[in-house]
């Protein structure tokens, strides 16, 4: 039990919990052409053509699509490297 006012400190289990998940958007523009946002997805996430131009499409169609989840410093990672490639993409806990 915890008096009130009094900070209690997660566990690590709970960290991790608390952590996840996160997942990673790649919105759509006006800007990039659609076979560089497939080039893109498979240099970065190693997928294979078919998801990389599924995904792409969805972007393309629905204006989003998810390409990455897990822990939040990951995804920023993957939001960093998207932007570095010109690509715009968001991160939002996973709901």
């Amino acid at each position: 039990m915890t008096l009130p006012g009094t900070i209690r400190e997660p566990d690590v289990g709970e960290q991790e919990l608390a952590d996840h998940p996160w997942i990673v958007l790649v919105w759509n523009d006006p800007v990039n052409l659609m076979s560089y946002v497939v080039f893109v997805f498979q240099k970065l996430f190693g997928f294979s053509r078919e998801k990389a131009t599924r995904l792409m499409m969805q972007v393309h169609h629905e204006g989003r699509a998810v390409v990455a989840n897990g822990r939040r410093h990951e995804c920023e990672g993957w939001v960093a490297r998207l932007h570095a490639h010109g690509l715009w993409a968001t991160l939002q806990h996973d709901e």
